[in-house]
């Protein structure tokens, strides 16, 4: 049993897939993959993914606002989050974060966002979601600013090992996705080969950065099977492990029963 532990389920182009959302998911069962989180990036979304997670008892989602929706989006109010992580299957805070490799003009707004997304998280002890890029120290300093008895996750990780550690020691997870299939991710998979597997997680972040040998495609949750062989062969266990280890630290993080993962 695998979990895709980050998806954005709202933003797969269905058009023309029968059977839409449903046959998705369907597809991912059938290889295994029996729970997702289906994470927020906007306010609007936050919202509207009540409406997927109270279809299914599998699927779960988040609350939060990403740090490059500056363009479109107001500093989100520490209220507002601490109000819509109140929904039913809502199980934490994020995505948030900084990230200066695609904004960093606007890190400003990046950071009094990440601060209000890290003080909704104390107030609501759900665990947090960060996406991080070129961001080290100022993500870490923040985090250590603002400690969460939940931790949380850095997801779609692509930074060093220095991060990663200093990640774990603050109690979070990392979370590896397509990227590190990719044959240009050789420092990556150093990396996942010395995370302590009780702090792995894998993920999609599909639409996008679908894994080898699937480049070009629309990921899907189905997909986060080859993320999982991947790193199972580079720690040089089997699936099977590699899928119970992932799955029950995903369990552990975001306080989920082990019981929902069927369609409803």
């Amino acid at each position: 049993m695998l979990v895709d532990s980050h998806c954005h389920l709202d933003h797969l182009k269905l058009d023309d897939r029968e059977g839409g959302l449903n046959a998705v998911l369907a597809d991912a069962q059938a290889r295994g993959i029996t729970q997702f989180l289906s994470v927020a990036v906007d306010l609007a979304t936050s919202a509207s993914l009540a409406e997927i997670t109270a279809q299914y008892d599998n699927v779960f989602s988040s609350v939060g606002v990403h740090p490059l929706q500056k363009i479109t989006q107001p500093v989100p109010a520490v209220e507002k989050l601490v109000s819509l992580a109140q929904a039913e299957g809502v199980v934490a805070i994020g995505e948030t974060g900084l990230d200066n490799f695609y904004s960093a003009e606007t890190l400003q707004w990046q950071r009094e966002s990440f601060i209000n997304h890290l003080l909704a998280a104390q107030q609501t002890g759900k665990p947090i979601i960060i996406h991080t890029r070129d961001a080290r120290d100022e993500t870490i300093d923040l985090l250590r600013q603002y400690p969460l008895a939940a931790g949380g996750v850095m997801h779609c990780f692509t930074e060093t090992w220095e991060m990663a550690q200093a990640a774990i020691e603050l109690g979070f997870y990392i979370s590896f996705s397509g990227i590190v299939t990719f044959n240009g991710a050789s420092d990556l998979r150093e990396v996942a080969k010395r995370v302590p597997l009780d702090r792995i997680l894998v993920e999609t972040d599909s639409p996008w950065l679908a894994p080898v040998p699937h480049r070009g495609k629309q990921n899907e949750p189905q997909y986060v099977r080859e993320v999982a062989q991947c790193i199972a062969d580079l720690r040089e266990i089997s699936l099977e492990l590699l899928a119970e280890i992932t799955t029950q630290n995903f369990h552990r993080l975001f306080k989920i029963p082990a019981e929902n993962n069927e369609l409803k």
